[in-house]
């Protein structure tokens, strides 16, 4: 009976450190520095607001149940603020407008949450530029409820204006649209486009974003379809896809199979509008098992 008693306490501890191991959540720690930045596109130069002078700004990624601080310096000229879609009752801070010179912490408690979400400036002038991926991963010992990716890429579909954006402005329609900040080859001003490298038979978790403000964007790959399995950082229903359609600040996972013939094959984003159109490239880095 002593032996048995001692066997079910032994258990029990054991299942209890079990837990803590899987369990753990962890603090994690980012600097935001936002400063203005010379970018050039559309045949032309401009300065904007960027956050570690980067467009799209940096890109969060986490597990399930951290809790997040991001310490945002403000070395622009206006006072900003961030937003951090869909954790705003977790935020510490959520409404703090940062004046410049000044900095602040954001203390970001994650809970139920997984998948994909992001940030941006609340401003309208500034959102344009400043904003970027917020990634959560499954915790320690949890899997994906769907097959596990070889990698993942974070895909932000974003807005770019020829004129300077400042305090007081309120864009309007852009004059292009980008793909992880590439316009593409459809502008005819050699700028870059975006590419995505991948191996044939792999499967990629794509997370795509709609950072464009006022417009729902159509997202396709050609000769490619895809496996929806999250909306804006929550599990979802499989289904498949040919084509993408996101709301303004919408996010979907999904699986995309590297199945086709090995070559380049184009990446395309619209709004519902239809009114331009860019463009980006998936290009298979190996004929393994291939057609060439």
């Amino acid at each position: 009976m002593g032996s048995q008693k001692h066997a079910f306490l032994f258990l029990s501890v054991l299942f209890f450190f079990n837990s803590l191991l899987f369990s753990a959540a962890d603090d994690v720690y980012y600097e935001f520095i936002l400063q203005e930045a010379e970018f050039t596109k559309l045949c032309g130069t401009k300065t904007v607001l960027t956050v570690n002078g980067s467009f799209p700004g940096p890109e969060i990624r986490v597990r399930r149940d951290d809790t997040v601080y991001v310490n945002v310096h403000n070395q622009g000229r206006f006072a900003v603020s961030i937003d951090w879609e869909g954790v705003e009752d977790s935020i510490d801070g959520a409404n703090e407008l940062i004046q410049p010179g000044r900095n602040f912490t954001y203390e970001i408690e994650l809970d139920d949450e997984i998948g994909t979400l992001w940030w941006h400036a609340r401003s309208a002038w500034a959102r344009a530029t400043v904003h970027g991926a917020f990634v959560i991963s499954p915790a320690a010992g949890e899997e994906y409820p769907f097959p596990a990716p070889t990698s993942d890429q974070t895909i932000i579909l974003g807005e770019w204006f020829r004129q300077e954006l400042t305090e007081g402005i309120v864009p309007g329609q852009a004059d292009a649209y980008t793909i992880n900040g590439h316009l593409g080859e459809t502008y005819g001003c050699n700028d870059t486009s975006y590419q995505l490298q991948v191996d044939y038979q792999g499967l990629y978790l794509l997370r795509i974003i709609n950072a464009v403000a006022n417009e729902t964007m159509v997202f396709a790959i050609a000769q490619h379809s895809t496996t929806i399995v999250g909306r804006n950082a929550a599990y979802a229903r499989r289904s498949f896809s040919s084509s993408l359609t996101l709301a303004p600040g919408q996010t979907l996972d999904i699986l995309l199979s590297a199945n086709q013939n090995v070559g380049q094959y184009y990446i395309t984003a619209r709004p519902s509008s239809g009114r331009l159109n860019t463009t980006g490239i998936i290009h298979y880095t190996t004929s393994t098992g291939g057609l060439v």
